[in-house]
Formats: C-alpha cells, structure tokens, sequence
C-alpha cells in the first residue's frame, strides 16, 4: 500500500486565461501547528509541512496568480489590465512542484499585484502582503518583513475604512486588533495603541475573548516598554 504523502497535485483553471494546470496542496493532516505569533503567523511543529507555501496558484501560461479567496468576477478593464502588465510581461515559469520559501514569497507577490490589477478587496491584499512578512520572518530577513508588514498595515486600514472586510472571515475585532499589532511591530506606539484600546472597548460586544485578552497584553508590553527607557 502506498504511503500517504504530504503534498497532493490539484488540478485548477485559470480565471483569467481558462488555461488548464496543477499546483501542489498540502493534506491538512500533516500541518501541524504549534502556536501563534502575535500577529496570528502560524508557528509548525517540527517535521511539519507549512501550509503557506501552497496558498497561491500560479498559472503557468499566463502568470495570473490567485488564491482561493479571490473573486471569479474581473471588473471592467481589469482583464486588460492583467494582460499587458503580466501576461504580455511574463516568462513562463512553472510554481507545480515543491516549493521552497523563497519561491513562495514570489508567489504571494505575484498574487499581491495580480490582485492589486484586478482590484481585489482590500482586505485580500493585506492578507497576501502579511503572509508574505510571515515568511520574510521565517528567512531572517528583518527588512523585507518590516516592508511587508507596513504595506499590509496600509491596505487592513483601506479595508477598515472602507469595510470592504465584511462578509469576510475577519470580524470586526480581528481587523482592529490586526491595525494594532502590525503598528507596534512598525515601530507606530500611539497608533498600535489606539487600535488596542478600540478592541479593549468591545469587551462586552464581543465573544472573541481571547482577542481581548492579546490587546490587553500588547498594551501592557508597549507600557513595560516603554517605562523601562524612562528608567534609563
């Protein structure tokens, strides 16, 4: 009897060229988290697979790059768009097999500026730009996650103004908590602050109790902080 593998081809269709191809996926069995960052990255196990690599699907053909969070619907002159500045731009490369983390990051920019043509919400934008830093995180590479992370600060707060998160797995408390805690990991004290105090407020109003109580904890860290320069 063959022995399960992690990894398993999964057959799609682009949305933009309908060109058919395979892309890898992980069996959700040999994920295996071990605890959360604060900003909700996901730390694995040892020997487990890492989920992230796999969340985009590149089209081969074209270099339309996607998840399944985006859209089938391509407002108008989108599809335009997508075509002269990727499909006429792009040099085939094929994403099908095991990815390293490298590759991955390139995946989730080419879904950031796939998605950024194609005029996805906000909120899918962050989520490709956060995980992108997550995985700068997981290189070591300290600046391309602070970069990451402030452009995915600026596009959860186009989201939240313009509330294009509703109807979303993201809640209301999430968001906010999100703004807060990629404005302390930039550097932004008093913005992570405010943020933090917004999701405080919502104490009563909501059954996310365990957001609350990681506000609550960031808000005494950035105090502790910031109590202890005073003392030098």
């Amino acid at each position: 009897m063959e022995e399960l593998q992690p990894l398993f081809s999964r057959n799609l269709e682009c949305h933009l060229c309908k060109e058919k191809f395979v892309t890898m996926k992980c069996r959700s069995k040999f994920i295996k988290v071990d605890h959360y960052d604060t900003d909700f990255c996901s730390i694995y196990k040892e020997n487990s697979v890492n989920g992230l690599l796999y969340n985009i699907f590149v089209c081969p053909k074209c270099g339309y790059s996607f998840s399944s969070d985006f859209s089938t619907y391509f407002p108008s002159g989108t599809m335009e768009e997508l075509i002269s500045n990727i499909c006429n731009k792009w040099v085939p490369y094929d994403f099908s097999g095991e990815r390293s983390i490298k590759e991955a990051i390139r995946t989730y920019k080419l879904a950031a500026y796939s998605a950024t043509l194609k005029k996805e919400k906000h909120v899918i934008i962050a989520g490709l730009y956060l995980r992108a830093a997550w995985l700068y995180r997981l290189q070591g590479a300290k600046q391309q996650e602070q970069r990451f992370m402030e452009l995915a600060f600026h596009a959860y707060s186009e989201s939240f103004s313009r509330e294009d998160y509703r109807g979303t797995q993201i809640s209301d408390v999430r968001i906010v908590y999100l703004l807060g805690e990629l404005a302390r990991r930039t550097g932004k004290e008093e913005t992570a602050i405010r943020y933090f105090s917004k999701v405080i407020e919502n104490r009563k109003r909501t059954v996310e109790t365990k957001l609350i109580e990681m506000a609550q904890e960031r808000w005494q860290e950035i105090r502790a902080a910031r109590e202890g320069k005073s003392k030098v």
